[in-house]
């Protein structure tokens, strides 16, 4: 049998495959976007750490849109602590919408009877009807 839609409407175990393996990358994507800022809010809060011991008034540089520029301390360090806030909000707003996309992905799985490759079926009452007395399943097998 052909996996249903939420509408009603029979969809195509390809359609199936392609929609579950689009929601994985998008999850992939949002995982590895948070992972890379996390490793630049490390990066500031080192580089912060580092400013905070030196003297307000000692020169430094800083990339600014691909162009270094020269600065003191003193005008650096309320940047770097702002820009360090801001990865803070992002990283939060990426976690949850990483929740999110788990949850949707999840959803998606149950409601199409979706096995990955190497996975058991789950356990549970005998199924009724002419595939539950052949031991047949009515889901889609992705690798």
């Amino acid at each position: 049998p052909t996996p249903v839609s939420p509408s009603g409407v029979s969809v195509p175990p390809s359609q199936v495959v392609s929609r579950f393996n689009r929601l994985r990358q998008d999850q992939r994507g949002l995982a590895s976007k948070a992972a890379e800022l996390e490793l630049e809010l490390n990066e500031h809060s080192l580089v912060i750490e580092t400013l905070r011991e030196v003297d307000p008034t000692r020169k430094c540089f800083r990339m600014v849109g691909g162009v270094l520029v020269e600065r003191t301390v003193k005008e650096v360090l309320p940047a770097l602590e702002s820009n360090k806030e801001q990865i803070s909000k992002l990283i939060e707003a990426l976690a949850q919408q990483l929740q999110a996309k788990g949850r949707e992905l999840n959803e998606f799985r149950e409601r199409h009877n979706i096995r990955l490759v190497g996975e058991e079926e789950p356990k549970g009452p005998p199924r009724d009807g002419p595939e539950g007395s052949k031991g047949g399943s009515a889901g889609v097998l992705v690798s």
